[in-house]
């Protein structure tokens, strides 16, 4: 009411206090190639002691001056240097960094400091910076493996010519991702960014063993074999192949799993995903993918049959396209 009265506005007091006390940048003084910032602000004997500062002139160019004792209670309190604001909403911001253990981890003892310590009513917290962005990365990667899944079946129903097939070569993934998840908590290694690297490039890789026994099934079946028959003379067959290539890939991957040195904690959980969700994928390939085949594929022996003797890599469906071709 007292600053009213005198014309003047809390804001204009407040900003003639900062102003005189923390000082205001006036200009630059240009030394060489850096430019220093000059500093106006009132004397240190004006600005260091509670009587200076209750002397402060908050009018200053008036005809009647106006000290700030005038308009103001000056009092010795705490208080806050700064205050911040989100959104409208005034906001204390605590910040750490990780002394010990991943980021996730880290995020879990925080929220379990919040559950057991409750926070005021109206007050409320949330945890951003890293592990928001954590948060962010991991649905953008949960994403992308959701579509590399759908590509992927994509591309084989389309060459298989079936829906069913494909369906049933899917299934492999899930075997993929209990190994990964396996090996991961054998050799402690934490949930991150690298590893849903590491599970995407799966999705691709561990259908390979499936789209080799299937494959190998239909030809078999062509041929004029019963279901049952074929998918064990295929498992035999394929299990040389199908071991072969996984035990390439899994070589392979050894180094980047067991390095040490500078970037290790980047490659090796990719690795160790890949490793494991691979080795596990394969040695059950051979028991699931058959078994669900055998479930789900319902059509008739006779069908193959016919359709193998309209294939051309069949030899009779060959034969049979040369005496009816045209001379």
């Amino acid at each position: 009411d007292r600053a009213a009265a005198l014309g003047l506005t809390t804001k204009q007091i407040s900003d003639q206090i900062v102003d005189k006390i923390r000082g205001a940048v006036a200009t630059q003084y240009n030394f060489r190639d850096r430019k220093i910032d000059v500093l106006v602000r009132a004397q240190p004997d004006q600005r260091t002691s509670l009587d200076g500062i209750r002397n402060l002139i908050v009018n200053p160019g008036a005809t009647t001056p106006v000290r700030l004792a005038s308009v103001a209670d000056v009092t010795v309190a705490m208080g806050p240097n700064e205050i911040n604001r989100i959104g409208q909403e005034r906001v204390a911001i605590v910040t750490a960094n990780l002394h010990y253990g991943d980021l996730g981890s880290a995020v879990s003892e925080v929220q379990k400091i919040l559950r057991d310590h409750p926070l005021a009513a109206g007050v409320s917290a949330h945890i951003g910076g890293q592990s928001e962005e954590l948060d962010a990365s991991l649905r953008s990667l949960i994403f992308a493996l959701t579509l590399a899944i759908f590509l992927v079946y994509l591309v084989m129903a389309s060459q298989f010519e079936s829906l069913l097939h494909p369906f049933v070569i899917m299934f492999s993934i899930p075997l993929a991702l209990v190994g990964a998840v396996l090996a991961l908590k054998i050799t402690f290694t934490p949930l991150s960014i690298v590893v849903f690297i590491g599970l995407i490039m799966l999705a691709g890789i561990v259908v390979k063993n499936a789209i080799v026994l299937i494959d190998r099934i239909n030809q078999l079946r062509e041929e004029g074999v019963d279901k049952l028959a074929a998918i064990a003379q295929a498992a035999e067959s394929r299990l040389r192949p199908i071991t072969m290539t996984t035990l390439c890939t899994l070589l392979g991957f050894m180094p980047l799993a067991l390095s040490f040195g500078d970037g290790s904690e980047v490659r090796s959980p990719m690795a160790i995903a890949v490793i494991g969700g691979l080795a596990v994928s394969t040695l059950l390939t051979l028991v699931v993918i058959p078994v669900v085949y055998n479930l789900l594929d319902r059509r008739a022996d006779a069908w193959y049959r016919e359709r193998g003797a309209r294939n051309p890599r069949h030899p009779e469906g060959a034969e049979a396209l040369v005496e009816g071709s045209t001379p």
